[in-house]
């Protein structure tokens, strides 16, 4: 897994190649659809999340990341589906992308070379965009994700030139050589934020919609990687509910115990472009959570274009889940609870 995400940036430009070599720039352009649809689940649904953030609330038509076996009774022929999936063979996927074709609908396709989901494009005459994963699909993040910015792009719902896509590799690349193993951990941001989440319990908050979609994924892959879970929220909505937990339990502290119990961490996963009464909130929510004995870390992203500032948040936030995960010993890679349900659900 630590080889899988020190790739990052390969992915991006492997990402871009493939989607350009499949005539996505061409093929996705045209009239513009009411809206556009992503199908996916897991690693491979994050694309569709990272698309919508990344065009942002100034995009012309509404973005939507659909996680089931079915489209919402909205979806027909004026929309763009497009259906993501690592292997090409995820059945949800497959579900919603038959049922979009059904509908009529414009179909992209991002997959597995030689898988059902490029049956199912090819038979629809849709565009299909192989790729070239290896390994676990939440390790092929940027491989499945710079393809749906490719289409994005070509329907003028963000500007997305060659060169942005070589400055978030350069981005990933640089964040990979500061989180290396060899690299101590007072100067590994990777293992710094490793070592701040262990033994406590993680109430991630993003304070914007890209900040809200890195802390997510940095959620996901606390489960996924380190087997740890995490609480999620975004500002304002977690100041009206999660905030409360810092006057639970797991925010005591027993000064008296032998052994330090699990209690709350407040991970702010900050971003550059935050509604004034947001960044109020979260300094407000800070402090909250100092006078409480809930310690706090904070993620901030860097960059101007905000491809390149999710890059600069996920890259570590993948990081850190791995080092988590090897902290206490665990294998990263395999997540045998998801294929024994997927096998239980088979028989």
């Amino acid at each position: 897994m630590l080889l899988a995400v020190a790739a990052s940036a390969a992915q991006v430009r492997t990402g871009h190649r493939v989607a350009v070599e499949a005539g996505l720039p061409g093929s996705a352009g045209g009239s513009r659809p009411r809206a556009v649809v992503v199908a996916g689940m897991g690693g491979s649904a994050i694309a569709g999340d990272i698309l919508a953030a990344v065009c942002g609330r100034g995009a012309p038509l509404p973005i939507v990341t659909v996680r089931s076996y079915q489209l919402p009774g909205w979806v027909g022929a004026a929309d763009l589906v497009v259906a993501v999936s690592c292997s090409g063979r995820t059945e949800e996927t497959l579900s919603a992308a038959t049922e979009a074709v059904r509908r009529g609908c414009r179909l992209i396709a991002v997959g597995g070379a030689g898988s059902p989901l490029e049956a199912i494009a090819r038979q629809a005459s849709a565009p299909f965009v192989p790729v070239p994963a290896v390994g676990q699909p939440r390790a092929n993040v940027w491989l499945l994700t710079v393809p749906l910015i490719v289409a994005a792009a070509a329907l003028g719902l963000v500007s997305a030139e060659p060169e942005l896509f070589e400055e978030v590799a350069v981005t990933l690349e640089g964040i990979a050589h500061r989180c290396r193993p060899s690299s101590e951990s007072f100067i590994n941001p990777g293992k710094t934020l490793a070592m701040e989440l262990a033994e406590s319990v993680p109430m991630i908050w993003g304070t914007s919609p890209l900040a809200a979609v890195a802390g997510y994924r940095l959620a996901c892959q606390l489960n996924e990687n380190a087997k740890y879970p995490a609480i999620f929220g975004e500002l304002p909505e977690a100041n009206h509910n999660q905030v409360v937990a810092f006057d639970g339990p797991f925010a005591q502290r027993d000064i008296f115990s032998d052994e330090p119990g699990r209690g709350l961490r407040l991970v702010l996963v900050r971003d550059s472009e935050e509604h004034p009464q947001v960044t109020r909130r979260r300094e407000a929510s800070a402090r909250l959570a100092h006078e409480r004995d809930v310690p706090v870390s904070e993620l901030a992203a860097e960059g101007e274009h905000p491809l390149v500032r999710m890059a600069s948040l996920i890259g570590l936030a993948d990081y850190a889940s791995v080092y988590l995960a090897l902290g206490y010993g665990i294998d990263p890679t395999p997540v045998s609870a998801i294929t024994e349900l997927k096998s239980r659900i088979a028989e």
